[in-house]
C-alpha cells in the first residue's frame, strides 16, 4: 500500500484546479496588463479568480493581493504593519515562539532595524491564550501576529478572541492561516483580523501562488517594486493560470467542509488512538483543538529520520516537522516551545491525512508505525539504557 501522509507539507493538485489552469496556459495566455483581446481574456480570468477567492473567505476582492505563496504574504503583512508603526513611533511587535519561520525570520530582521519583539510562550497543549496577548500589549505595540493553526502540531488558536482583543486595543492583527484555509471554515466578514495569509498548494491548488488579505484601511506596503500590478502593491506579471487553479481548489475545498471536517476528524482520532498503544509516546498538541487531519507524536528511544526512512520503505510518506526545515539537524522549535526535551523532540512524527484518506489507510499507518518503532528500539543502545533504568523515561508507559 502507498500512502501520502504529508499533506501539511503540500497537497496533490486536484483535477478541478488543473482544469481551471489549462485555458490560461494554452489559450488565454496573454499578459493581463495588455490591451489586446488575449491579454484582456487573461485579465478577466484574473479578476474572476479574485472574486471567487473573496467569496470563499467572506471578504471583498479589493482586499486581496495575490502573491507567490504564504511566505511572501507573511513578509508583506509584517513589513506593512511595522512601517506604519515606525511612522507613529510604535515599534513593539508581539508574536509566539512556535510561528512558522516565514514569520519568525522577518521579525528577527525587524529587530535588527530597531523593533522590539515579544515572543509569547506556548502552553504544553500547543495553544496561546488571549490573556497572554493582553498582558503583552503595550502603548507602543503596533502589531500582533499569531498563526491560525500550527503547521507541525496542528493546534488551532483562539484567533477570534485574540483579534477582538487587538481591535479593542487599536493594534493591528495578522494571522498566518496557511494551514487553516481550505481545512476550517473562515469568514473574514466576522473574523476580526487585519491581515490573513494563505497558500494554494496547501488545499490542492498549485505551488508558487498565495494571497494576502489586508482589510480595508489596513496599511499595505509593496515588497516588490517595478510595476503597477495588484493595485501597485505587488509588482510583476500575475501568474494567472496558478491563480485560477488556486481559486478553483479553494472553492472545492471550502464547499466540501461540512462533510470533510467530521470525516477527517474521526480518522484523525482513530489514528491517535492506535498510535497511543505504543509504549512511551505522547501526542503533541491539544487532543481536540487541532486541525482535522493532523497527528503529531513523539516516541522515546528513536530518531525521527530513521523512522521516516523505514516508513518510506513501507510506502508511507510522512515527516518529522515542517518541510521548510527538513534539512536542519536541530530539533523542532515548535516541539521545544511546548516543552518537549531535545531527546524526544528528535523522535517526532507528523502524519497529515488527505481529503481522500480511508480507514484502511489509517489502520495500515498504525500497524506500520508500531512495527518500525519496535524495530528501531530493538537496535537502540539508548532504548536499552531506558529499559534497564540507566536513564529515566520522559513519558509514562
Amino acid at each position: 500500500m502507498t500512502i501520502y501522509a504529508d499533506n501539511a507539507a503540500t497537497t496533490k493538485l486536484s483535477k478541478t484546479a488543473l482544469n481551471a489552469m489549462l485555458p490560461y496556459l494554452e489559450e488565454a495566455y496573454g499578459n493581463p496588463s495588455s490591451l489586446y483581446a488575449i491579454g484582456q481574456r487573461a485579465k478577466e480570468g484574473l479578476e474572476d479568480a479574485r472574486e471567487r477567492v473573496a467569496r470563499c473567505l467572506g471578504c471583498t476582492a479589493r482586499e486581496l493581493t495575490f502573491t507567490s505563496g504564504g511566505s511572501e504574504a507573511d513578509n508583506q503583512a509584517l513589513r506593512s504593519a511595522a512601517q506604519q508603526g515606525a511612522r507613529k513611533g510604535k515599534k513593539h511587535i508581539i508574536s509566539t515562539r512556535f510561528e512558522h519561520h516565514a514569520v519568525l525570520h522577518p521579525l528577527k530582521r525587524l529587530e535588527g532595524e530597531g523593533f522590539e519583539v515579544t515572543l509569547l510562550d506556548v502552553h504544553a497543549n500547543g495553544v496561546v491564550e488571549p490573556e497572554q496577548v493582553a498582558r503583552a500589549i503595550r502603548e507602543d505595540t503596533c502589531l500582533v501576529s499569531v498563526m491560525y493553526a500550527n503547521n507541525e502540531i496542528g493546534t488551532v488558536q483562539p484567533i477570534a478572541e485574540i483579534g477582538k482583543l487587538c481591535r479593542e486595543k487599536g493594534v493591528l492583527f495578522h494571522t498566518d492561516a496557511v494551514q487553516a484555509v481550505g481545512h476550517l471554515p473562515i469568514d473574514l466578514a466576522e473574523l476580526p483580523v487585519d491581515y490573513l495569509t494563505l497558500s494554494g498548494h496547501k488545499f490542492h491548488g498549485p505551488k508558487g501562488v498565495g494571497a494576502l488579505f489586508a482589510r480595508r484601511g489596513a496599511p499595505l506596503a509593496s515588497l516588490i517594486e517595478g510595476g503597477a500590478q495588484e493595485r501597485g502593491k505587488r509588482a510583476g506579471t500575475e501568474n494567472v493560470a496558478s491563480i485560477a487553479g488556486m481559486a478553483a481548489a479553494l472553492e472545492e475545498a471550502t464547499g466540501g467542509l461540512d462533510a470533510s471536517v467530521p470525516r477527517l476528524t474521526a480518522l484523525r482520532d482513530r489514528l491517535i488512538a492506535g498510535l497511543e498503544e505504543i509504549p512511551y509516546c505522547e501526542l503533541n498538541g491539544d487532543r481536540l483543538r487541532r486541525l482535522p487531519g493532523n497527528v503529531n507524536f513523539c516516541f522515546e528511544g528513536i530518531e525521527g529520520e530513521s523512522l521516516l526512512l523505514l516508513l518510506d520503505d513501507k510506502g508511507i510518506s510522512a515527516s518529522s516537522g515542517s518541510a521548510c526545515t527538513s534539512g536542519s539537524l536541530d530539533p523542532s522549535h515548535v516541539l521545544l516551545a511546548i516543552g518537549r526535551p531535545h531527546e524526544v523532540a528528535h523522535g517526532s512524527l507528523r502524519l497529515t491525512l488527505g481529503a481522500d484518506a480511508t480507514e484502511e489507510e489509517v489502520d495500515y499507518l498504525i500497524a506500520s508505525v508500531k512495527d518500525v518503532v519496535a524495530y528501531l528500539r530493538g537496535m537502540s543502545p539508548f532504548w536499552r539504557d531506558l529499559c534497564s533504568g540507566k536513564r529515566p523515561h520522559v513519558f509514562e508507559k
